[in-house]
């Protein structure tokens, strides 16, 4: 899981998710063979496989437990060094069934807005399915006759979760399972933003050379992680993959160097909550560094004709994945995020911002990954 022979400032690590898939899966061959093995090779969410070390195993006929300790790489995170820990259960009665609980040190959810059922654990839909995925992959032949509980538990969680947001967005007693592709990259760290501007160097040559951009200059398409990158190579499946640069929370290095480099058009994609962040004026989206204003949601909203009673709501909410979801209700979703996309391009065309240096579009996807809604500055050029 580590290698030492990387520069220290680079080293990716992995996600609580990932983790957690790691000790069902190996959890799970304890209970198919009769022993868990000292470690193990999980299918990471992004198609990888990875070996991970096993510690801590023990099982029985009907029970298994299991725990892999997270690496988090060089990502300042307060989970780095956690215990996930997969206890596996035999379900005689539930043939072919997998349920997923959270045990100790696993958030419960306790408030809507995060896309997970109020009262369940706050393990996030891509682990889940991960989790399910390696289990099922291992144990298949087992589950013909019989079902597995799986509880995730983490015995750190309690105390890490408070050095997160989580109690502030309504996840209590513990920390969240998280991941879309299974890896941590050192986002927050000085080496992520010097690939992010050499990132913007290699779109700008090789779209100029194409004759991409307004005047030919160039085009780049920041995003914010893997998940909105391929959501937006799909809006631009014409332009080379070096145009695509996964930016994190660098907005600023990112839109400054693109700057620095003359580009003509850049486009921004993302969803409701780091946008809500830019739209508000901030350039570095990090939790840590910035938080959503809910606020300027509710504007929106009530710019939208919403009721009073739903607006204030969306003031008070702690997300803004709320104010989707209740917009979502009211029938006006699409009105909703085409109103925060204008409100990002009004923000950074500014002219103490960036003006009209580059022509923006700026695209919002929802979970799932689907086309929101999009915003044009006055100087957009359809055409490349």
């Amino acid at each position: 899981m580590k290698d030492k022979a990387v520069q220290r400032g680079t080293r990716t690590g992995f996600t609580t998710g990932a983790c957690s898939a790691a000790a069902a899966r190996a959890a799970a061959l304890g209970l198919v063979t009769g022993e868990i093995p000292a470690d193990v090779e999980s299918l990471l969410p992004n198609g990888q496989r990875v070996r991970f070390a096993v510690q801590d195993a023990h099982c029985t006929a009907t029970h298994a437990h299991a725990v892999v300790v997270k690496f988090a790489g060089d990502d300042p995170d307060c989970t780095d060094g956690a215990h996930l820990t997969a206890d596996l259960q035999l379900l005689p009665d539930a043939p072919g069934e997998v349920r997923l609980l959270g045990g100790t040190g696993v958030g419960t959810v306790t408030l809507d807005g995060l896309g997970l059922a109020v009262g369940g654990p706050a393990i996030n839909p891509v682990p889940r399915r991960n989790i399910e995925a390696n289990v099922r992959e291992v144990a298949a032949g087992l589950l013909t006759h019989a079902g597995l509980a799986v509880t995730i538990s983490v015995p750190q969680g309690e105390a890490m979760a408070k050095k997160t947001h989580n109690a502030r967005l309504g996840i209590l007693g513990g920390i969240s399972i998280l991941g879309t592709t299974g890896i941590v990259k050192p986002y927050s760290t000085s080496a992520w933003r010097a690939s992010v501007v050499q990132g913007v160097q290699v779109a700008a040559q090789v779209s100029r050379r194409l004759g991409l951009g307004v005047g030919g200059r160039g085009v780049v398409v920041f995003t914010t992680g893997g998940r909105t990158e391929q959501f937006a190579q799909r809006q631009h499946p014409a332009w080379p993959l070096t145009c695509f640069v996964q930016m994190g929370d660098f907005l600023r290095y990112a839109l400054d160097e693109a700057v620095a480099q003359g580009v003509g058009q850049v486009v921004i994609a993302g969803m409701v909550g780091k946008l809500t962040k830019i739209a508000q004026g901030e350039t570095i989206t990090h939790a840590n560094r910035a938080e959503v204003d809910t606020g300027l949601l509710a504007d929106l909203a009530t710019a939208l004709g919403a009721p009073a009673d739903d607006c204030a709501a969306i003031a008070a909410a702690p997300t803004a994945r709320f104010a989707a979801e209740r917009m979502a209700a009211l029938g006006l979703e699409a009105a909703f995020h085409h109103a925060l996309a204008e409100r990002v391009v009004r923000t950074l065309t500014a002219p103490e911002r960036y003006g009209h240096r580059f022509a923006l579009q700026v695209l919002v996807c929802d979970f799932d990954g689907q086309l929101q809604a999009q915003a044009l500055s006055p100087n957009w050029n359809p055409t490349p």
